[in-house]
């Protein structure tokens, strides 16, 4: 059998000391993969002068499966996001980011399990039409959604459902307002829905679908909605169970697929061995459910959650003292 070569991209601040805490965790797990390193954000800036080499590029294509750090894109000088270029480049419409509660975080909700599945290259952060004018005074942007674009993302959230034995899919909208996009968003999402009369479907405003996340997040098991509110929502839900730490997130296209640690590269305290790993080992555990290596991923998730329901050298953010290679050891001991 071929061993499945993947593309690793350690990324900035915090994320080389991250993502090598991960590729121990997988190979002690014996997943057998072959790592094929590149570059991209600043670090790449800085050797090839460009945010994301051609060679990262070709690595990405040629691999098709990649684990990436965080990356920083600078602020406001003419940079497009490094995230918004993979996505656009490699089609990867569907961006989904589970969310879990893990027994002994800081969290405040005990019983969240949620994933959110957001539409990840159309609506406002599809960069069409951005405009300032010359005085300053006035700015546009245009939000697009297509039939396609929609009935994709719409189907994906129910057979990723189905697939996990989920009961339920709520389509998040603006409709009353953005009558044409969210409103045509809405319209496919009713259309989808009848294809899967097993799961209960329901629909909530995105205002409403805030606080009901505040007030009763039980009731969601899985959200699907467009690329801006998806955005916002995700991060909402990665509060519940403990901060960004604790969230990793999956871009998946029709043939090509890359697994994040969503949070920041942290750069105030890269290199300090401080940075809690858990949302890059859980986009690891995302990749090999992708790849079909439930087993694996079973294993590591389980040497997670017992070190973090006991306390077991965890880090900072998740009330202990340790730091990213103390955790890792605790996670490689129990596998």
């Amino acid at each position: 059998m071929e061993k499945q070569t993947i593309t690793v991209i350690p990324g900035d601040g915090i994320g080389p000391s991250i993502i090598d805490a991960t590729i121990k965790i997988l190979d002690k797990a014996g997943c057998g993969f072959e790592y094929e390193y590149a570059d991209a954000g600043l670090t790449a800036l800085e050797k090839h002068g460009e945010l994301v080499p051609e060679e990262t590029m070709e690595l990405i294509t040629k691999n098709k499966i990649t684990l990436k750090g965080p990356l920083t894109t600078p602020v406001g000088e003419g940079f497009t996001s490094i995230n918004v270029t993979l996505r656009k480049q490699f089609n990867l419409y569907a961006n989904l980011r589970p969310v879990i509660s893990f027994v002994g975080t800081k969290a405040r909700y005990e019983n969240i399990n949620i994933i959110t599945v957001r539409e990840n290259t159309q609506g406002m952060y599809s960069g069409v039409g951005q405009i300032v004018s010359e005085d300053g005074t006035q700015a546009e942007a245009v939000s697009i959604i297509t039939r396609e674009g929609a009935e994709r993302i719409l189907t994906f959230a129910y057979e990723t459902a189905r697939k996990e034995g989920r009961k339920k899919v709520t389509a998040v909208h603006k409709a009353n307002i953005l009558k044409s996009t969210s409103g045509l968003f809405l319209k496919i999402a009713r259309e989808v829905a009848q294809r899967y009369p097993e799961i209960e479907s329901t629909e909530m405003i995105v205002d409403n679908c805030c606080m009901q996340l505040v007030m009763n997040p039980e009731q969601f098991d899985v959200i699907v909605t467009t690329n801006l509110f998806g955005d916002i929502l995700s991060d909402l839900c990665a509060g519940l169970v403990g901060g960004l730490g604790m969230a990793p997130g999956a871009n998946i296209g029709e043939d090509c697929a890359i697994f994040e640690a969503v949070h920041g590269s942290a750069p105030d305290i890269a290199g300090k061995n401080l940075a809690n790993p858990t949302s890059v080992i859980l986009a690891a555990i995302q990749m090999l459910e992708y790849l079909d290596m439930g087993d694996k991923a079973e294993n590591i998730r389980n040497a997670i959650i017992d070190v973090i329901k006991s306390g077991d050298r965890t880090t900072r953010d998740l009330g202990g003292s340790h730091g990213t290679t103390d955790f890792t050891d605790a996670v490689l001991e129990r596998l």
